[in-house]
């Protein structure tokens, strides 16, 4: 496994030039995150994919099932083949995956937040760090349809054995970016969020490969 800053350091590279496709994607993702939920489904770097939030009522957990969370996996995977491929067409990529086995992900995404609501039932602590256990759930989800969705939850829990904090460290490397943006009234957020799912990406890539999976990098 790299070092954050390597992480880091990929991320920028591949989005050096290039911020504009992704900004444009997170844009589209935070609004329907932000607005169908109210402002509960707030951006991966604050939930570190904790997955469904089901103490929101009515049309809001229809909407966040259905729509917030598939379109998650969607802007996850489409940077990370930003990443891994410099594919640039961000915001074509995230509905296309998000909409491509679209049950398998909607199933998935809602047993990956259950789960996590149930660990956090017994305390916060543990549901805090289930949600690292489980933070890799959207990218196996894509990248193998042929697990069911319950199953691609274990596997990410499986993949992140002894990998938790170093994925905790990564997000809390950003600390100060966090803090920036919320200066900016947010607005630091549209950058943001690509560089970290850009470093987490590059993660994601070095636990596949640390396990013997091949991982892509160009």
């Amino acid at each position: 496994m790299k070092t954050n800053q390597e992480y880091k350091n990929a991320a920028l590279e591949r989005l050096r030039g290039n911020w504009a496709p992704a900004v444009i994607a997170t844009i589209i993702y935070l609004l329907v995150a932000l607005v169908i939920t109210g402002g509960q489904q707030i951006p991966r770097f604050i939930n570190a994919d904790t997955g469904l939030i089901l103490w929101f009522g009515g049309a809001s957990l229809v909407f966040a099932v259905f729509v917030v969370q598939p379109l998650e996996v969607g802007y996850s995977n489409a940077v990370k083949l930003m990443y891994e491929r410099r594919d640039y067409e961000v915001t074509r990529n995230m509905t296309d995956i998000a909409l491509k086995d679209y049950i398998h992900k909607v199933a998935g995404m809602f047993l990956m937040g259950l789960k996590v609501l149930l660990w956090s039932c017994l305390l916060i602590i543990p549901g805090i760090v289930m949600s690292f256990a489980y933070a890799m759930t959207p990218y196996i989800l894509e990248e193998h349809p042929e697990i069911s969705p319950w199953d691609a939850s274990t596997r990410s829990r499986e993949m992140m054995k002894g990998h938790k904090f170093d994925l905790f460290y990564l997000y809390l490397s950003f600390i100060g970016w966090f803090f920036l943006a919320i200066l900016t009234a947010g607005i630091g957020f549209l950058w943001l969020e690509p560089y970290v799912s850009a470093s987490v990406a590059g993660f994601y890539n070095d636990l596949k490969a640390a396990q013997g999976e091949e991982a892509v990098t160009e």
